[in-house]
């Protein structure tokens, strides 16, 4: 019997990319044949995203492009889009099945339980009955050197501008032993780095009896040793701790790198967006932060033109990103989601002024991000070669402990090796690196 083609696409968040790759082991375990989304394939599945107005839109586009590619092909749309709207995605032409977040796992059996229905099946359930971490175990991720580990999903924070905790449910983590067990084979694997990922990662081990946290995890994670390096995916401002702070400034093991949702630099608007912090709250814990962890590359999130978002607002979020030693920031346009409080809102702001405050925040990012690499000229960084090229220029590309990425010359031999580079040049946003001899004094 002929091979099954099948092609799978993902948009949004890290997690939604780890259950993408959870789809494609199960596919594969069954005989399927994995071909890339612009292929010509008998099954497309679309693990959509519903953070912002336009990843619905471009999940409605993915569903069109693949009934374009194959009119006659099975098309499955899955996701916290497929989620929230499945009855708009079923008037979709083309559209087979229809599944929940808490299907994806079962995507198999849905396939095989669908096959000579002609109508757009709809299996969606209510996520807050989800209450058990029940991912399986992922062995490989293609092409990569990093992996990727989700050990937690759902939030219960319900910030009001925000769609996912109506679409990923309570809180729900990976026990310990069995976060220790799936990085251990990893490493069997051969990936040097994991990410460690979540919905609420901080959140991590609420819901375990005892209840457990990411740093009681963390430190036994430094304690075993299952892995060559840990990165640590984003973190809520109020979910790190001094103790947490403290372990990752001496740590061997995790990555100096963080990621925070600031999301806004005015208090008034964070009051209204429901963060249980203000301003001068995240001032103090990022001077914290790089003071304490040595090499520290902070990544922030903010969001441009919340309701009721004036000129002086933004200006105080502009003044508070530009004062503060940050490495890099994502500028996100606020986009109205349908069940959030915020849209209930009545004073939204116009796209044009959304737009032009976008602008000119990610202007002073580009300036961000160019003043911290620039201060790693001439400096040597530990840098993990990946296993892809770099697109442009064909040179071996890789990420540094503090997420610095380099280029350099040199044979596929380095791939998924941990070397020491110095870094000769900058072009723009593009660091290239020299092997150099063996010193104490690197970053």
């Amino acid at each position: 019997m002929k091979m099954k083609k099948i092609a799978i696409t993902t948009l949004g968040c890290k997690v939604n990319q780890y259950d993408s790759v959870i789809m494609e082991e199960a596919f594969r375990a069954k005989g399927y044949q994995l071909v890339d989304f612009r292929n010509q394939a008998d099954i497309y599945i679309i693990n959509t995203c519903t953070v912002t107005q336009k990843t619905d839109y471009q999940s409605r586009q993915l569903i069109r492009r693949a009934q374009r590619k194959n009119p006659h092909a099975k098309i499955i749309v899955t996701g916290c889009y497929a989620q929230v709207a499945p009855q708009a995605i079923a008037e979709i032409p083309g559209v087979s099945l229809i599944l929940g977040n808490a299907q994806k796992q079962r995507i198999n059996d849905f396939i095989t339980d669908q096959e000579g229905e002609e109508s757009p099946r709809v299996i969606v359930s209510d996520m807050n009955q989800q209450t058990c971490f029940n991912d399986p175990p992922l062995h490989s991720f293609s092409n990569h050197t990093r992996a990727f580990l989700k050990i937690q999903d759902g939030c219960e924070a319900f910030c009001s501008y925000c769609i996912v905790p109506y679409v990923r449910g309570k809180y729900r983590s990976l026990a310990p032993e069995e976060t220790l067990k799936r990085l251990y084979a990893l490493d069997k694997a051969g990936f040097k780095e994991v990410v460690l990922s979540g919905i609420h990662l901080g959140a991590y081990g609420i819901d375990q009896n005892p209840p457990f946290t990411l740093l009681k995890l963390l430190q036994i994670i430094e304690q075993e040793k299952p892995v060559h390096r840990i990165r640590v995916s984003s973190l809520e401002p109020m979910d790190i701790t001094n103790e947490l702070i403290d372990f990752i400034s001496t740590s061997k093991i995790i990555c100096p790198h963080l990621h925070l949702p600031l999301q806004s630099g005015d208090d008034e608007i964070l009051k209204r967006m429901n963060r249980p912090y203000r301003s001068n709250d995240f001032k103090t814990l990022v001077k914290v932060l790089v003071s304490k962890i040595p090499h520290l590359c902070l990544g922030v999130d903010a969001i441009v033109g919340f309701p009721g978002e004036t000129d002086r607002q933004f200006i105080n979020t502009y003044k508070l990103l530009e004062e503060l030693p940050i490495s890099y920031f994502h500028v996100f346009p606020y986009s109205k989601r349908e069940k959030t409080l915020a849209a209930s809102f009545s004073d939204q702001v116009p796209s044009k002024t959304i737009s032009n405050r976008s602008e000119l925040l990610r202007n002073l990012g580009k300036t961000k991000r160019e003043q911290f690499y620039s201060s790693y000229l001439g400096k040597k960084l530990n840098v993990l070669i990946e296993e892809k090229r770099d697109r442009q220029s064909e040179s071996l590309k890789g990420r540094s402990r503090n997420y610095i990425p380099v280029l350099l010359e040199g044979p596929d031999a380095l791939k998924n090796q941990e070397i020491e580079l110095e870094i000769v040049r900058i072009e723009g946003e593009r660091l290239w690196g020299i092997r150099k001899e063996k010193s104490s004094h690197i970053l």
